[in-house]
This record gives structure tokens, sequence and C-alpha cells, in this order.
């Protein structure tokens, strides 16, 4: 096709039919925090082989106006020979500007994407909390936030029939 020729719209019409995807994220922080070690100093005295539990949830509102605040929450419990070693709790959230999804892109980006954002913020903040509780460093694994995402589908769709 040359300079001269007419140009098509058809296909810029229906792109501009269709909302644009637009994903920024406004704010991320921490909601809540807390470590306790009920049982220090006396963890320090043994050599340390804890039994590590560890607990995972994912929260999303709608703030209005395409922003919606996500929230990770993660309790990891460390246990030494039946007595609690520490305890440590994190709410890490986030403001996201989410625009142009339908209602399954949407619950995906808040059920999945969104979380996979935040878990390197509250990983960090759960070493560096057991690691000034006077324990060694604590490193959580990865998480397959999407892996998780399909299984909550389909445990949605098992209760439904």
């Amino acid at each position: 096709m040359t300079d001269t020729e007419p140009k098509s719209t058809a296909g810029a019409n229906a792109e501009a039919a269709q909302p644009a995807q637009q994903f920024q994220i406004q704010k991320i922080y921490i909601k809540d925090l807390s470590f306790e070690s009920p049982n220090a100093p006396g963890m320090f005295t043994d050599s340390f082989q804890p039994n590590v539990d560890f607990e995972m949830n994912t929260e999303g509102n709608s703030l209005g106006d395409d922003l919606y605040d996500v929230t990770l929450t993660i309790t990891v419990t460390a246990k030494h020979n039946d007595n609690t070693a520490f305890l440590v709790e994190i709410k890490q959230s986030g403001v996201f500007s989410i625009s142009g999804f339908d209602q399954d892109q949407l619950g995906h980006m808040l059920g999945s994407y969104c979380p996979n954002i935040l878990f390197p913020y509250a990983r960090e903040a759960v070493s560096d909390l057991v690691t000034r509780g006077g324990f060694p460093p604590l490193l959580l694994a990865p998480v397959n936030f999407d892996a998780l995402y399909a299984q909550h589908l389909q445990q949605q769709a098992q209760q439904a029939s």
C-alpha cells in the first residue's frame, strides 16, 4: 500500500471501542506487622532446629475509581521442641490503579498479579524481623501465585456445582 491509497480505519475503530488496559502501582505499604519471641532468651541456648509453619492469604478490595487495595497476609510460626521460637505476621498491602480489564482478568490481577508484586516486600520484612529477633535468617521460598489462583478458581467451581 502506498501513501496515496486510502487506509482502512476499521481496525483502529475496533481498538478504540475497547477500553485500554491500564495498571499502575500507586502505593506499597505495610498495613500490620508483628514479631513475637515468647520463649527468648531460652531459645538461644539450644542448637536451633525449628519446625516452620507458613500460612498465606490474599484479599482485594475496591476503593472506587478503578483503585484497589490488595493485602497479602503472611504468618510464619517457628517451633523448637514444641515451644514457639518466634511468630511473625505481616500484612503487606498495595494500592493499585487497574482499568480496562474484564471481570475474569480483574480477578486474576487482584488474586495473582498484585500479590506477586507484594510478596518480595513481605519476604524481605519477614527475613529482617527474624534476623533482628536474634534468629538465623529466614528466606521464604518463591510462591507461584498463578497456580494458587487457578487452584482457588477450581475450588470455587467445585463448591458451586
